[in-house]
């Protein structure tokens, strides 16, 4: 309601719209909105809330250059629970970090949080063959209420993030990358299946596992257990991913497993929103 400009006075103590943030102030004018717009509150709450945290790639990078370093190849991105597919661009964000930087120098997104990855790693260039992304109920970021949607779900106070969407949001207007509205079951087997000689296809996903009903989860591993016995060198596969170790959601597990051969390792142990970057590594044999 609020950044619909529809509740002024609650607008006054929301930092995403200029408001001074300050809580104790806000509770009238909270309140009166609640009562203001009772008759629109239930439609309101039926909706899901769709986080697209651009954070999360600062968390997934070091996953994404060590591929490219292990494989020597053009990376084919499929990502699960994609929402809009802002993270399915990662490669167009600027990421400033203790040991360096990667990525493009004017993009509208920079991720400069506390991030340690090794300086070797950050130097590793990359090349995206293609994009796609699957999502049970995809968010449109052309469209402004896909736009309203992806704002509404972030917190109201915390500023950076807006700024982040935002400069998120150019990018989806400039680089194309279709999200298909589909269970991963269904979806990932599918793509999985398409030839991607010459390309390392990376299948990853970020704090959606817990969301993902058991049977597509079977379907999720039985796809991928699949895909990993016809994995060659010059068709490679990889699965990262970014979830809650034990549902602590203040801190979560990036994981690695490379094919060929398997090779597995928790590469990262992040905060919820991406930052900060605890770099683990990756065995180099």
């Amino acid at each position: 309601l609020v950044l619909e400009g529809r509740a002024p006075e609650l607008a006054a103590f929301y930092p995403s719209v200029g408001g001074d943030g300050d809580p104790a102030r806000a509770w009238p004018a909270f309140r009166a909105t609640l009562l203001a717009h009772a008759a629109t509150l239930p439609d309101l709450i039926r909706r899901p809330c769709q986080t697209n945290e651009v954070g999360r790639s600062a968390a997934l990078l070091g996953g994404f250059l060590v591929v490219a370093r292990a494989t020597g190849l053009p990376l084919r991105l499929l990502e699960v629970g994609a929402s809009a597919g802002l993270n399915v661009r990662w490669d167009r964000f600027r990421y400033v970090q203790r040991h360096g930087s990667w990525g493009p120098a004017d993009s509208p997104v920079v991720l400069d949080g506390d991030s340690d990855l090794p300086a070797e790693l950050l130097a590793q260039p990359v090349t995206v063959a293609s994009r796609q992304g699957c999502d049970a109920d995809p968010v449109d970021p052309a469209t402004p209420e896909g736009r309203l949607a992806l704002s509404a779900a972030v917190w109201a106070d915390q500023t950076v993030r807006f700024q982040r969407l935002a400069g998120a949001l150019r990018i989806a207007a400039e680089v194309p990358a279709r999200v298909d509205a589909a269970p991963v079951g269904v979806w990932l087997p599918a793509r999985l299946a398409e030839p991607a000689l010459g390309t390392a296809t990376v299948v990853y996903h970020s704090v959606v596992r817990q969301y993902v009903p058991e049977e597509q989860r079977r379907a999720m591993d039985a796809a991928l257990a699949e895909a990993a016995a016809r994995a060659t060198p010059d068709a490679p596969l990889a699965w990262l991913r970014m979830e809650p170790e034990h549902h602590i959601r203040s801190e979560m597990d990036v994981d690695l497993t490379l094919w060929p051969g398997g090779r597995s390792a928790r590469i990262a142990r992040v905060g919820a929103h991406g930052d900060p970057v605890h770099w683990l590594g990756w065995p180099t044999r």
